[in-house]
């Protein structure tokens, strides 16, 4: 759907008449944002943004951030909002927004993330409290397995060239694909619960784009506040 600019025509506005619709407060997430939107930024203001970055953000993002808005309304909690710190440093805010490296932005994404053999067979050993006769051995016993876990799931390699930009409440987060062949994508990250991050699809099953998720949750926003009238 990242075809051109004029998917996003009208979409600020309809994100302010969803905000006053009877039945908004019933869309998932909207006590977060509000459907609230921040101010677009400037054609100067990106440009600022994608130099410091040292890469190019995807088209549907960069029509996003110029004719819809900075952060805010959006996905499960809200679109992460990028802004100007008053040290001049570029930052997206929320949680889990850090993890992105965004000094490693030009880098390409992996698509494929650790052997998927060696993962479940890594999350069958996870240690089981009542095989333990001691909570202390249990204890090192699990900080030593969660340690290989993350060594496998959490290293700063398996999310370079992304940005995360949503979460869905319980560490559970989504991010887009800035650079390599995936750029423009968007990944679903559930390693809290061990699993390797997964390409976001939708009911075709193929692989959604910004401009897909963004305007889907927009079109299930609408339905769910239209059935709650």
């Amino acid at each position: 759907m990242d075809t051109g600019t004029d998917v996003w025509a009208g979409v600020r506005e309809r994100v302010r008449e969803l905000a006053r619709a009877p039945g908004a407060e019933e869309v998932f997430g909207a006590g977060s944002h509000g459907f609230g939107l921040l101010d677009p930024l400037t054609p100067e203001e990106l440009a600022e943004l994608e130099g410091r970055l040292g890469a190019r953000l995807p088209t549907g993002y960069r029509e996003f951030l110029l004719r819809v808005g900075a952060g805010g309304a959006g996905p499960a909690y809200g679109l992460f909002p990028v802004v100007r710190g008053a040290d001049g440093r570029w930052r997206w805010h929320g949680d889990g927004a850090g993890l992105a490296a965004l000094a490693r932005l030009a880098e390409p994404f992996p698509a494929s993330g650790p052997d998927p053999r060696t993962l479940a067979e890594l999350r069958a050993r996870e240690p089981v409290e009542e095989d333990f006769g001691d909570a202390e051995e249990f204890d090192r016993a699990y900080e030593a397995w969660d340690a290989r876990m993350a060594d496998l799931l959490w290293d700063e390699g398996r999310t370079v060239g992304a940005l995360c930009l949503c979460h869905l409440g319980c560490a559970l987060r989504q991010w887009l694909v800035v650079s390599g062949p995936e750029a423009g994508r968007m990944w679903n990250d559930a390693r809290v619960d061990d699993q390797d991050l997964q390409p976001l699809t939708g009911a075709d099953g193929a692989p959604l784009t910004f401009t897909d998720w963004y305007l889907g949750w927009l079109e299930e926003a609408s339905r769910a506040a239209a059935a709650w009238r």
